[in-house]
């Protein structure tokens, strides 16, 4: 991506516009009021839930066509293209992002907690279940997170603050889902999804960066971090129920981001 004079601002503007307009009925609807009309709405619900998640390629597109113009939207959707990423980029975030989950799932299982059922019908099915995950399920807010404004935020506020800030938002982003039912925010302590952003958002620049910014590669990694969810349950589908495995998960990604900022920020010093 070329290098821009000024901070594209608007990225964020877009972003969260995009993204909090359509998610703004079922907000709506989950306080008790339901603009839409209950049968609408039953329609409505799935489609604009997913519709909200592109906010963040919607701010990387505008940007690109009204900062750079519109040879730089086919450069970019022409990289999404290059799978080139080095075996570390591909093989690091299934150890790592497999490895991290499948602890805090089976770990409170050494002080009595109950198994927590896998919630895909078969293991077979998490291979195209990752697809899904990266073009739907999450992977696709890659496109604008570290394919589009992590490189202005790491120039602006170097490696570790910029990734800092830009999980903060990240979580931010996520704030309506927190109040819309069926998601799987609802049952997690706002805090608690706040490290895990912060310490994906370390992780995720990092595999970034070795693919040699490839985009697909936030893509991939992003998709396959939440495809592990349903693989490795680490969330109690109840409300006000305590929340173990969460805890584990979150507090090791962030563990896992920080170890990775170091090693990026020793690399750095020695190159």
């Amino acid at each position: 991506m070329k290098n821009q004079k000024k901070f594209p601002y608007q990225y964020f503007m877009v972003t969260f516009l995009w993204s909090w307009l359509i998610w703004l009925p079922l907000v709506f609807a989950g306080a008790g009021l339901n603009p839409l009309g209950k049968d609408l709405l039953s329609v409505l619900s799935f489609p604009l839930a997913m519709l909200g998640a592109y906010g963040p390629a919607a701010g990387a597109f505008y940007c690109l066509r009204t900062l750079q113009g519109k040879q730089a939207v086919r450069d970019y959707l022409r990289g999404l293209l290059d799978l080139r990423f080095g075996w570390k980029a591909w093989l690091i975030p299934i150890l790592v992002l497999g490895g991290s989950t499948w602890l805090a799932w089976i770990l409170p299982e050494l002080w009595g907690e109950p198994r927590l059922k896998m919630l895909l019908p078969s293991v077979w099915v998490f291979p195209p279940y990752i697809l899904i995950m990266i073009l739907f399920g999450g992977g696709q807010e890659e496109l604008g997170w570290r394919g589009y404004i992590l490189d202005p935020m790491e120039e602006k506020l170097g490696p570790w603050l910029g990734n800092l800030v830009l999980g903060v938002i990240w979580a931010i982003w996520h704030l309506p889902l927190f109040f819309i039912p069926g998601t799987s925010q609802t049952f997690m302590p706002f805090s608690g999804f706040m490290l895990l952003t912060v310490g994906y958002s370390w992780f995720f620049a990092w595999v970034r960066l070795v693919s040699g910014k490839r985009t697909m590669a936030g893509l991939f990694t992003h998709g396959l971090a939440n495809a592990f969810i349903p693989l490795f349950p680490t969330i109690v589908m109840v409300q006000g129920a305590e929340q173990p495995r969460f805890w584990i998960w979150v507090s090791l990604t962030f563990v896992i981001g920080l170890v990775t900022m170091v090693f990026r920020s020793r690399r750095s010093l020695y190159s």
